[in-house]
């Protein structure tokens, strides 16, 4: 009973709080000023008319063509946030958190940040040819996953 009683307390006193912030947005808007009316408007014809205007002579820029990527550069992309086609180390870590669950390596079934991160600079350092803390297209794509052989073919239809 003290629930419900304090329940419908709480709600009366928020819809209490919505209704003062929405009179006080009313009253700052009531005491803008109004909008300044342009020299090109004419009021003297019809002051309710809509403007016009001719766009039949305006052209926009081309919107550019859209190019189909491969597997391998979506998966690039996923990790290189900041599309400056280098993966950098932080970058690496920051999107690795899905394989956090594989990588226990004292079987406690605890994964600790540390042991996912030892792991994921490990294979950082390992696809990071030139030891240039940063990985380019080329050294990224040593890193693709296997294709999965299933027994079954897959159904095109």
């Amino acid at each position: 009973m003290d629930r419900m009683i304090l329940g419908a307390f709480g709600a009366l006193l928020l819809v209490g709080l919505g209704l003062f912030w929405v009179q006080g947005r009313a009253q700052v808007e009531q005491g803008a000023p109004p909008p300044d009316r342009s020299p090109e408007v004419s009021t003297a014809a019809d002051p309710d008319a809509l403007p016009s205007a001719d766009i039949s002579d305006l052209t926009g820029p081309e919107p550019p063509e859209a190019s189909e990527l491969t597997r391998e550069q979506r998966r690039f992309f996923r990790y290189d946030r900041n599309r400056d086609l280098k993966i950098t180390r932080n970058e690496m870590l920051s999107s690795r958190t899905d394989s956090f669950r594989n990588l226990d390596t004292d079987g406690n079934n605890l994964l600790t940040f540390e042991e996912w991160a030892i792991t994921t600079s490990t294979r950082f350092a390992e696809m990071d040819a030139n030891e240039d803390q940063e990985l380019t297209q080329a050294e990224f794509a040593t890193s693709a996953p296997k294709p999965r052989r299933t027994s079954r073919p897959s159904c095109n239809c």
